[in-house]
């Protein structure tokens, strides 16, 4: 297997390649050239499988060898030992139709956690083969710095900077990334916002000269490997509640939109899938383009749900690629983004809109009614729910409400630990979640990180100069 830019002008590269490239050389993300299909049965033998067996037999047709079958099983084993619960990705019903896909079992009790634990692991492995050294950059809206500073911590030949917008994250997502003490981490609260972070991340790749000959890689799902890891549990839930038969739904609570194309990518490999719900906050960008075709950069909201808390979804990108891909006309997409970078707005034609409206409904959701959907729930089941998760169940409602619900099952999933955002838990009238034993001293622990302006040139001296 191979993988493509979006913008199609880049280098081909393999699975190793593309693992240390993150973005491409023309501004585009990568994508494989192809997708492996499964038929309806060999999705039924799927369904006799673990968590770790899954994964291996889903994603070895992109590594395509490049790793032997031994070493990648023990890598996959490696990323999910620390996982808290023995199903991994266990699953709750909370009402006739729509169940709960737990996703906080990992080290830093959210999803983010299923995708770096396994990117740090792959890291290790290459550049141990490589004997080279490494540096991350990445730009976290609150989870994926924690989980990337968790899976890569111990890798002896990375430096890892992680950005992160000052003030903006909840006390327990921060002192998760600035308690952790190493030579090789550093964290860095730019007085910004999330897509002030990612744009820099994304400038940087592009001119890496400040790196003095080192080489940068990407940890956000940017990376395609992010998005290999996350299909693997729509697998999992999906089979588990009869996906080899009937298809399911997934709500699924989106900012930089690439947890839900990962269920986008194991619907085109042959999972039954109905609809993926796109469930977002005020930052509703997602909800105006689906709907009105109006993917328009808009002011930044400041929610009680953070991690959403993002205007440019980076991967949607990908899905764009794909709708043109299917008309045949994939290279419009390069023109697409370049106007958009341009004018902060796009529309694609009536075709490709049709093309991507048959796979997903769109709604979002205000603090008020996030806040309202923690209450009921908790009333209702005694669930307590992170206010990311909230949203999602808010948004599986309103699909099953909606003309275009079919019946059957639909899956939200919960995408965070509850005891991560307490502060948006205040007036919701639930029980107040403790952390895991295992974080209990958290609040406790000295933090270490360094305020920095919202300037690509001072961040990128402050990176120079320690990497």
């Amino acid at each position: 297997m191979k993988f493509i830019s979006t913008r199609l002008t880049a280098p081909i590269l393999s699975f190793e390649e593309a693992v240390f490239q993150g973005l491409a050389s023309d501004g585009g993300l990568y994508v494989p050239d192809f997708l492996p299909q499964f038929d309806e049965k060999k999705i039924s033998e799927f369904k006799k499988l673990g968590y770790e067996e899954l994964f291996f037999e889903v994603t070895r047709y992109f590594v395509d060898g490049e790793i032997d079958a031994e070493s990648y099983k023990k890598i996959i084993k490696k990323s999910y030992e620390n996982f808290s619960h023995s199903a991994i990705a266990p699953l709750k019903q909370i009402s006739s139709n729509n169940f709960l896909l737990e996703l906080f079992h990992g080290p830093t009790l959210a999803f983010k956690d299923f995708a770096l634990q396994f990117l740090g692991n792959l890291l290790d492995h290459f550049l141990q083969k490589r004997s080279e050294k490494i540096v991350i950059i990445g730009a976290t809206s609150g989870d994926t710095g924690s989980a990337a500073i968790e899976g890569c911590k111990n890798c002896k030949n990375v430096k890892i900077f992680i950005l992160h917008p000052h003030e903006k994250v909840s006390l327990v997502q921060r002192k998760q990334m600035t308690t952790v003490v190493g030579d090789n981490i550093f964290n860095l609260a730019v007085e910004g916002n999330f897509d002030d972070c990612q744009s820099m991340v994304k400038k940087m790749f592009t001119d890496q000269v400040f790196l003095k000959g080192k080489k940068m890689v990407a940890i956000n799902s940017i990376n395609f490997v992010r998005i290999m890891a996350q299909i693997v549990y729509y697998f999992y839930a999906g089979l588990r509640l009869g996906a080899d038969k009937a298809a399911v739904s997934f709500s699924v609570p989106s900012g930089n939109f690439g947890d839900i194309y990962a269920g986008f990518l194991a619907k085109r490999m042959g999972l039954k899938i109905n609809k993926l719900i796109i469930a977002t906050n005020s930052n509703d960008i997602l909800v105006r383009f689906l709907n009105e075709n109006n993917y328009r950069k808009d002011k930044m909201v400041e929610t009680i749900s953070p991690s959403m808390n993002i205007q440019v979804s980076s991967n949607f990108e990908r899905l764009i690629f794909d709708a043109y891909k299917v008309l045949k006309s994939e290279e419009k997409l390069s023109e697409l983004m370049n106007e958009f970078e341009r004018t902060g707005f796009l529309k694609v034609s009536d075709e490709a809109l049709k093309t991507i409206r048959k796979d997903f409904e769109a709604y979002s959701c205000s603090d008020k009614i996030t806040k309202k959907t923690i209450a009921e729930i908790f009333k209702k089941t005694g669930e307590v729910l992170d206010p990311h998760t909230a949203i999602g169940v808010y948004a599986a409602n309103q699909f099953i409400e909606s003309k275009n619900y079919d019946g059957g099952i639909v899956i939200s999933l919960a995408t965070a630990h509850p005891a991560k955002f307490l502060e948006a838990l205040i007036d919701c009238g639930t029980s107040n979640p403790a952390l895991p034993s295992s974080l209990k001293d958290l609040m406790n622990q000295a933090e270490k990180f360094s305020v920095i302006k919202n300037n690509l040139e001072e961040v990128k001296q402050f990176i120079g100069d320690r990497a």
